[in-house]
């Protein structure tokens, strides 16, 4: 990817993030990205293609801070899922840029898809932890790992969503997912 491309949506999940879907245009993003509008339409098209890249930059900077090399999957499990709950400017940035992004899909079918298939990749990721701890033993046999998975995720959403809002602290919320976990892998 070019420099300015990802500097033109490194600019996109802050704006999403500060003012929501609603808030991004065009002459907003070039001005926070330093760069013409019509460079930002060279590389996207439109207002579209800019959210559909949005989603995708985002589901690459989460990815980048939950990879986690552990010994074994139970733990490499909740160390992802615990580091989309950290206090840093990026985790935060991201994590409320795809909350902005999940509740726009609610009144924009066009983002529907893409994030339907961000999620389902997500879900899968960890599915396959589940699975693999099971075969190891680290989890119980009787564990349904397709909707642990689906529990786990919706978990970390929300749980992050009313951290961002003030609703619950950090801590707080960490708490609960390490319990969930527990919970949901016996």
């Amino acid at each position: 990817m070019s420099e300015r491309r990802t500097q033109i949506l490194e600019a996109a999940v802050r704006v999403i993030a500060q003012d929501g879907v609603r808030g991004l245009r065009i002459e907003k993003l070039a001005t926070a990205a330093e760069v013409s509008p019509a460079l930002i339409y060279y590389h996207f098209k439109d207002r579209a293609g800019i959210l559909r890249a949005a989603l995708e930059h985002i589901n690459h900077r989460a990815q980048s801070y939950t990879d986690t090399p552990a010994t074994d999957p139970r733990t490499q499990l909740e160390h992802m899922l615990l580091r989309e709950l950290q206090d840093t400017s990026e985790v935060r940035e991201t994590s409320i840029a795809w909350g902005e992004l999940r509740a726009s899909a609610a009144f924009n079918p066009d983002l529907r898809d893409p994030l339907r298939t961000t999620t389902e990749a997500w879900n899968t990721d960890v599915e396959s932890l589940i699975r693999e701890a099971r075969d190891l033993g680290t989890v119980a046999a009787t564990v349904d790992a397709t909707d642990s998975a689906e529990r786990l995720t919706a978990l970390v959403e929300g749980l992050s969503e009313r951290w961002h809002s003030g609703s619950l602290d950090l801590t707080r919320a960490r708490q609960l997912l390490t319990g969930a976990i527990e919970l949901e892998l016996r």
